[in-house]
């Protein structure tokens, strides 16, 4: 039901983001979507890999921080206001969205990724709301 996230921290500089797409790389690791916010000093890469154990231990092996996350990937149609009702949804449970990016899941469908304060009363939200999440195995496998 939930999507493994696997998040990265690294130093913001020269060198750093090339370092950690090498070694997903050479693990035969996909990256279908990621984020990267930064500060002054750090990034935080957060990724939707093919295979999430994988890239974290791999990565962890060559020295970075790095750890896996549960969030959920919500299919969202390209339509007036499905945002909003997910928003609604989330915001009568009391929760919170932490952060969110976009997730393309084909050609044709949308999604976005989001992480809540409580993940499983966000997942009632979701499915309050009418909408669907994406199955991991779906998007492991691209």
């Amino acid at each position: 039901m939930f999507m493994e996230q696997l998040t990265v921290f690294i130093e913001n500089r020269e060198g750093r983001l090339e370092k950690v797409t090498e070694i997903l790389a050479q693990n035969n690791i996909n990256i279908v979507c990621l984020s990267l916010a930064d500060t002054s000093e750090y990034g935080m890469l957060r990724m939707i890999v093919s295979n999430p154990e994988k890239a974290k231990q791999s990565l962890k092996e060559a020295g970075f921080s790095a750890r896996l996350t549960d969030v959920l990937a919500v299919k969202l149609k390209q339509d007036f206001g499905t945002l909003n009702k997910l928003a609604k949804s989330v915001s009568d449970k009391n929760i919170n969205i932490e952060y969110m990016y976009t997730l393309n899941c084909s050609k044709d469908d949308g999604a976005i990724i989001i992480k809540c304060s409580d993940i499983t009363l966000g997942y009632e939200a979701v499915t309050e709301a009418g909408l669907s999440l994406v199955d991991p195995q779906t998007i492991y496998s691209i």
